[in-house]
């Protein structure tokens, strides 16, 4: 994962502090469009039975290391800087089986990801579960869907400069990819799977986490909420 050129940073954005300002946002194609209606508060559940755990607000989130990686504009958080990773740290989680719902938007040449299973550390790269990749254009082959390193995508299934439904479903042994309501990676881990050195790379539970990979990305992730399934 290697980074791209570096680009000028806004503000810093802490996690625990208040909604940054939208001032803070990268300009034209790579700001963030108003919200027109404020987010539900975190632990409403809606008709289809998830409950949201983000409301535009730093309410049940963690940020480990390069904390100015992470703003909140216009009721989403913005992930742009050096590597660091935003947690669930709610009383929802640890998840086992659930689906995960968001909106992601990404500006073109930007690398992300969601991570499954996974637990909170001050620094580097998540160890623990899966990553499901953010990626509809940057040079990393691995697109959008993948299972990272494990079972990958190679074709582009979402566009850049436009919000997206991310739909991440993990039961028993299987893991389901869906963008915009369309099945795009199934993986189903095989018996007697053995966590990795490097990475875990193994379904157990824990909690998710989203990923700012580098001054060059800039990814959004909004409406976030998950529907337990155990």
């Amino acid at each position: 994962m290697k980074h791209l050129i570096l680009i000028a940073a806004g503000a810093l954005g802490l996690a625990g502090c208040s909604t940054q300002s939208s001032k803070s946002a990268p300009a034209k194609s790579e700001s963030a469009p108003a919200s027109s209606a404020t987010a539900p508060a975190v632990g409403t559940k809606d008709a289809e039975g998830y409950t949201v755990i983000f409301d535009g607000t730093w309410n049940g989130w963690r940020v480990s290391e390069n904390p100015g990686s992470w703003k909140i504009v216009n009721g989403a958080f913005l992930a742009n800087g050096e590597r660091s990773h935003n947690y669930y740290v709610g009383p929802l989680q640890p998840f086992k089986d659930f689906e995960l719902r968001l909106d992601v938007m990404t500006a073109p040449g930007a690398n992300g990801g969601v991570y499954i299973h996974t637990k909170f550390q001050d620094t580097g790269w998540p160890w623990g579960g899966y990553e499901i990749q953010v990626n509809n254009s940057q040079g990393d082959w691995r697109r959008t869907g993948s299972v990272y390193s494990v079972k990958d995508v190679k074709e582009t299934a979402a566009k850049d400069n436009q919000w997206w439904d991310y739909r991440i479903r993990v039961q028993g042994d299987t893991i389901q990819v869906y963008v915009d309501g369309k099945l795009v990676n199934e993986f189903k881990e095989e018996p007697g799977r053995k966590a990795g050195k490097d990475f875990e790379r193994k379904l157990n539970a824990g909690t998710i986490a989203l990923q700012a990979h580098d001054p060059g990305s800039f990814v959004y992730y909004k409406n976030i909420r998950v529907k337990k399934l155990d």
